[in-house]
């Protein structure tokens, strides 16, 4: 379960959860689409995220949100 099915399973939007953690929207946005990789996050940003989505192990935000499509054809 990564970052965005834990936010859509709370119901919030991607600015909800930014507000919520204290963290630019813009952060939240461009990992979810893939622009910024989660693993760049610094500790300090993935503890307020986790907090806000009331995480323990953060290791959940780096899980995958689902198959991806294959661009290999």
């Amino acid at each position: 379960m990564g970052l965005r099915e834990l936010r859509q399973k709370r119901g919030w939007t991607q600015r909800e959860l930014a507000d919520k953690a204290g963290v630019p929207y813009s952060r939240i946005a461009d990992t979810e689409r893939g622009a910024r990789p989660i693993e760049n996050m610094s500790l300090g940003m993935a503890v307020k995220i986790g907090d806000a989505l009331r995480v323990s192990n953060l290791r959940k935000l780096l899980e995958d949100d689902g198959p991806k499509e294959n661009t290999n054809e």
